[in-house]
């Protein structure tokens, strides 16, 4: 498919995990990317696999949370390709997994990381959206945004951005922009988060693959394709939607089913 030939997408939080691998996918379905993220090595690595692969692409370092930052990184996408067709607010911090453990600074980092980059960067790049008369704007959630599993602060964030895509979609829908979400159960990624938690325990992801219906914990490939169709025109009728991409996890609890009913499958 090369439903997003000739666009330009921007991604943040692209330089690993499952912003790499939604970059990956909206270049083979034909976008030019700018690769976005705090780190600069990882950006520039991703922005070579593209380029390697035939896709244009810009790495870009910035840290989201940053204003001035955050308008320069969009001036030079602006600059290189002329417009922006496609944001995917990706990045965001999560450091602490309980609220006993989360200092008012941690609160403040996670909050800012995931919910008030994915504003700034939001707030920068409406404008040439406006300007075009279209965009599609995909904000990735967290199943953590809707039932409580751990990590207060950036489930607290997570929940704040789903309202933030309702009032993305209201008001700007008119003006030819759409705004989704996408919220993933457990992926395997090579976050430095699920690194701490693998150093602990090296059979996590086993271990909770047994609360997913499919048998298995996501993979970022799984999110880059939800995140493809909603951004594409086969979905221009999808606006202020929350797709929960996350194997049935919060379609009802199996393990807890099977010790209710004393069945198994």
């Amino acid at each position: 498919m090369m439903r997003h030939k000739d666009k330009v997408a921007l991604i943040t939080g692209a330089g690993r995990g499952i912003g790499r691998a939604i970059a990956r996918r909206l270049a083979e379905e034909g976008a030019a990317l700018a690769v976005l993220d705090l780190d600069g090595d990882a950006a520039a690595a991703v922005c070579g696999e593209l380029q390697a692969g035939g896709s244009k692409a810009l790495a870009l370092v910035a840290d989201v949370t940053d204003e001035p930052t955050v308008n320069a990184a969009i001036r030079q996408t602006l600059a290189e390709f002329g417009r922006i067709d496609v944001l995917v607010n990706n990045a965001a911090r999560a450091l602490k997994g309980n609220i006993e453990q989360t200092e008012p600074a941690d609160w403040d980092l996670e909050i800012a990381g995931t919910l008030k980059g994915a504003f700034l960067v939001t707030r920068a790049v409406l404008p040439a959206m406006v300007e075009a008369g279209r965009g599609a704007i995909v904000n990735i959630g967290s199943v953590n945004g809707l039932v409580a599993l751990g990590n207060p602060a950036y489930s607290a964030a997570k929940a704040g951005l789903l309202n933030f895509t309702k009032a993305l979609a209201t008001e700007y829908g008119a003006r030819g922009i759409r705004a989704n979400m996408v919220s993933p159960g457990t992926v395997r990624t090579e976050s430095p988060s699920w690194q701490k938690r693998l150093a602990k325990d090296p059979q996590v992801f086993e271990k909770l693959a047994r609360w997913y219906p499919v048998g298995r914990v996501g993979r970022p490939e799984d999110i880059a394709a939800a995140v493809a169709f909603l951004a594409a025109e086969e979905a221009a009728f999808v606006n202020g939607a929350n797709l929960v991409v996350d194997g049935g996890l919060t379609a009802g609890m199996a393990p807890m089913i099977a010790e209710l009913t004393l069945e198994t499958r």
